[in-house]
């Protein structure tokens, strides 16, 4: 498993490395990361908390960015084609992918209270998705499981 979200660490670092994963699969897709969807990509990363399209909007008009919602919508399918971000279905948010560059289906745990969202891995989902596909003759093309609760703080403060 990658950074566990809910113990103290230096965001920073989770900012930088997404940031140089994103030069680096740009690179080698031919693909151009440009500053509005650095940015944008920077903003999702900004905490551990799934953000919504609309809710990025005034950081970019505030910074000088094109704010108008086709260009956030445009840059966030840039990033999930890419897969540096997931969408969180159920809170029609998004978050920064944790492994991009893997093919591998989107599974998290969120916090109902304070919102910060953990990627998981997602192999015992694979294989239930493995299992349907044999028993039923389907092919499986996308996989999205979202698991809520309360993470350990608050837990801890409830």
């Amino acid at each position: 498993m990658t950074q566990n979200v809910y113990k103290a660490h230096d965001h920073h670092v989770c900012i930088d490395s997404a940031v140089s994963r994103a030069r680096a699969l740009c690179e080698e897709q031919g693909a151009r990361l440009t500053p509005v969807r650095q940015r944008v990509l920077e903003l999702v990363w900004a905490n551990h908390k799934p953000v919504g399209a609309y809710d990025l909007l005034p950081k970019l008009a505030e910074e000088g960015f094109n704010s108008a919602p086709p260009t956030v919508y445009r840059a966030l399918d840039f990033l999930l084609d890419l897969g540096l971000v997931h969408r969180i279905s159920s809170l029609n948010a998004f978050i920064g992918c944790t492994h991009p560059g893997e093919a591998h289906p989107s599974c998290f745990f969120v916090c109902r209270e304070c919102g910060e969202a953990q990627e998981l891995d997602a192999e015992q989902v694979n294989k239930i998705a493995r299992q349907a596909e044999a028993m039923l003759g389907v092919k499986v093309e996308q996989q999205m499981t979202e698991l809520m609760g309360l993470c350990p703080r608050c837990q801890a403060s409830a």
